[in-house]
C-alpha cells in the first residue's frame, strides 16, 4: 500500500500544471469577455493551437492503449491530469482518446470509428439520456425496429455532450420492448450512427459554459454491422460508460477547489477590514479550514475509485461515493470562496461567479446526487458491501 505518487506520476503532475498555467489560465479573460458578448469559449482554432501544444509536449492519448498510439498511463493518472487542468475553466481537454464503450467495437468498427476519433479526425458522443429518462436509464422510450438488414431508429436524447459537433454517435435504443418492460435492463441495444444517416441535432442553453444539445431521430435507418457489442445489451455498455464519468466528475471538482480556495487564501491577506486582513479572522480561518479538510478528503475519494478501476475491479460503489461527495464539496468551496471575496466574488470580473454556476452542474449530470444515493444505500442495504470494508 502506498499513498504517495512515484516519481513519473509527480513529474507528469508537475509538467501538466505547468502547461496550465502557461497556456491555459492566461485565457480566461478572453475566455470571460467572449461568454459576456455572447461568443463561444475560444475558436475552433485556437482549441486546435492548444491540442498541438499539448501533443508537441508528450501529452496525447494519455489514457489510450499504446497500440493506438496512446500512452496507457492508467486510471490514477487520469485522475492527476483532470484535477490539474481543471485548475482553469478555460475549456480544454488533451486530444487522442475515445470513449471508454468504443473500443468494444469490432475490427471494421474500428477502423471506421476508433482510429478516426483518436487521431481526431471524427468526433463522437454518447446519447443514453432521454426526456423521460434522466438518472432513470431504465426508463430508454427510443426504438430501433428491424427492416430488413437496417434498423429503423426513432426518438429524442437530451442533455448530449458534443452532441452538436459530433459526427456519429453512440445510441441506446430499445430492440426488444417485451424483455426491456419485464427488466429495465434488458432488449437494449448501443448503435453507431452518422450524423450522414439522418439524425438532428438543437443546442441548449445552460446557465454555465455546457452546452449540450438535444439529438432527434425520425426514421434514421442504421445498418446491422453499426451495432456496438452485442445486440440487447448495450445497457451494460451504458452503465460501463456511466461509471467511468462518475468519478472524473470528482476529480474536476478537486481541480476547480484547489484554485478556488488558493484565491480565498491569497485574498484574504491582501482584503482589509477594520485595520487587519480578513485573514486575521475567525470566521475567515474556518472557511479556508474546512475547505481544506473538504478537498483532501475529496481528493482521496477519488484516488481510491481510479486505483481500483486500475486494479481491474468494479469500482461503481466507490465512483458513486467519490461522485457525491466531491461535487457536493466543490460547491461548498466555491460558495464560501465568493463570500470571502463578498461583492467581487459577485461580479464577472473575477472567474468565481463562472465556476459557481459551473459547480451547480456538478451534483446532477452523470447521475444526481439522489441516484449516488440511491446507489450507495442500496449496495449497503442488500449486502454487496459491508460497513467497514476497505474497498
Amino acid at each position: 500500500m502506498n499513498l504517495r505518487l512515484s516519481d513519473e506520476q509527480r513529474m507528469i503532475q508537475k509538467t501538466i500544471r505547468k502547461f496550465v498555467e502557461k497556456e491555459l489560465i492566461p485565457l480566461e479573460n478572453e475566455v470571460l469577455r467572449n461568454e459576456r458578448e455572447g461568443k463561444p469559449s475560444l475558436s475552433p482554432e485556437k482549441r486546435k493551437d492548444l491540442q498541438l501544444k499539448a501533443k508537441e509536449a508528450g501529452f496525447w492519448g494519455i489514457n489510450t492503449p499504446e497500440e493506438y498510439g496512446g500512452a496507457d498511463l492508467g486510471q490514477m493518472m487520469m485522475a492527476i491530469v483532470y484535477m490539474e487542468i481543471s485548475k482553469t475553466f478555460v475549456p480544454f481537454s488533451f486530444g487522442g482518446y475515445a470513449d471508454n464503450i468504443l473500443y468494444y467495437a469490432n475490427e471494421e468498427q474500428k477502423r471506421n470509428y476508433l482510429i478516426p476519433t483518436i487521431n481526431g479526425e471524427k468526433k463522437s458522443c454518447f446519447a443514453m439520456t432521454e426526456p423521460g429518462a434522466g438518472s432513470d436509464t431504465q426508463n430508454i422510450r427510443m426504438t430501433a425496429v428491424k427492416d430488413g438488414n437496417e434498423w429503423v431508429l426513432n426518438g429524442e436524447k437530451t442533455f448530449i455532450t458534443g452532441g452538436n459537433e459530433a459526427d456519429f454517435v453512440m445510441v441506446m435504443a430499445v430492440t426488444d420492448k417485451e424483455k426491456h418492460r419485464q427488466t429495465g435492463r434488458d432488449g437494449v441495444t448501443c448503435f453507431i450512427a452518422d450524423r450522414s444517416m439522418g439524425w438532428t441535432s438543437e443546442y441548449i442553453h445552460t446557465m454555465g459554459e455546457w452546452g449540450p444539445a438535444s439529438l432527434f431521430f425520425d426514421d434514421v435507418r442504421v445498418p446491422e454491422e453499426n451495432i456496438l457489442g452485442e445486440i440487447d445489451g448495450g445497457y451494460n455498455l451504458g452503465l460501463e460508460w456511466i461509471g467511468f464519468a462518475r468519478w472524473i466528475v470528482g476529480a474536476q471538482a478537486v481541480g476547480a477547489a484547489e484554485r478556488l480556495l488558493q484565491m480565498a487564501i491569497d485574498y484574504s491577506k491582501e482584503r482589509e477590514t477594520f485595520g487587519k486582513p480578513i485573514a486575521d479572522r475567525q470566521a475567515i480561518q474556518w472557511q479556508i479550514a474546512d475547505s481544506a479538510v473538504e478537498i483532501e478528503a475529496a481528493r482521496w475519494l477519488v484516488l481510491n475509485a481510479a486505483f481500483t478501476l486500475d486494479q481491474g475491479e468494479d469500482n461503481r460503489h466507490v465512483a458513486s461515493i467519490a461522485k457525491l461527495y466531491g461535487s457536493n464539496m466543490g460547491n461548498r468551496v466555491v460558495d464560501r470562496v465568493l463570500q470571502i471575496h463578498g461583492g467581487m466574488g459577485y461580479t464577472r470580473e473575477l472567474p468565481i461567479e463562472r465556476w459557481y454556476r459551473e459547480a451547480r452542474l456538478w451534483r446532477i449530470y452523470d447521475g444526481t446526487d439522489e441516484i449516488q444515493k440511491l446507489i450507495i444505500s442500496r449496495n449497503l442495504l442488500k449486502g454487496h458491501v459491508k460497513v467497514g470494508q476497505f474497498v
